[in-house]
């Protein structure tokens, strides 16, 4: 059995497509074996819950020193014992230490085409104001392996989506979701947990 941690900071919807790609049998001889958020209000810690899986929150209110947090992050995805550590909206910089430790093991969901709307900066709502400031015809989606860059890992899966007239961010975040994210997070890993290409 495939043995994955989601690292999650807020609603948990990449989490839930995960949770029923395994269900639906799109994800197969894999399971969750831990969700972890840095913010104990994450709606991501209930969604878990529900599905009968091991939640913790490492958080940075309780562990004010950079140091000890990352230590007490990495020990809870060591604690775990599993074979590949997924960002499903993880607003933590991950230690480098934890990267070094799990090389090419944690994979992060990005909600544009990486080179485009990437790096420090870029998350949620900010990444879509970006994308319709500029013009673009098109956004959409990137599953890349997590190296000691923000958003500059090799990538594994892309999807585009159109950008329509009218959108607004939160539109085109939704439409980003539906139609890339929440396809592709659960397609790379299933690639991953039986080593296709």
């Amino acid at each position: 059995m495939f043995r994955i941690a989601v690292m999650v900071s807020g609603g948990g919807t990449n989490l839930q497509a995960i949770i029923d790609a395994i269900d639906s049998g799109k994800i197969t001889d894999t399971e969750i074996a831990v969700v972890i958020s840095n913010n104990a209000d994450a709606y991501a810690l209930e969604r878990a819950k529900k599905a009968g899986i091991n939640a913790v929150c490492v958080s940075r209110k309780e562990i004010s020193d950079r140091d000890a947090y990352n230590k007490a992050l990495i020990a809870a995805v060591d604690e775990a014992n599993v074979d590949l550590v997924v960002l499903a909206g993880f607003l933590v910089v991950i230690p480098e230490e934890m990267i070094q430790k799990y090389r090419n093991r944690i994979i992060n969901i990005h909600p544009s085409l990486i080179p485009s709307f990437c790096g420090t900066g870029y998350y949620g709502l900010k990444v879509h104001e970006a994308a319709l400031a500029r013009g673009v015809k098109v956004s959409g989606a990137t599953v890349h392996f997590v190296d000691e860059g923000t958003d500059t890992g090799p990538i594994i899966l892309q999807k585009a989506v159109e950008v329509k007239d009218g959108d607004t961010p939160e539109v085109l975040q939704r439409r980003i979701m539906e139609e890339a994210e929440w396809k592709l997070l659960p397609q790379a890993i299933q690639m991953l947990a039986h080593k296709e290409s």
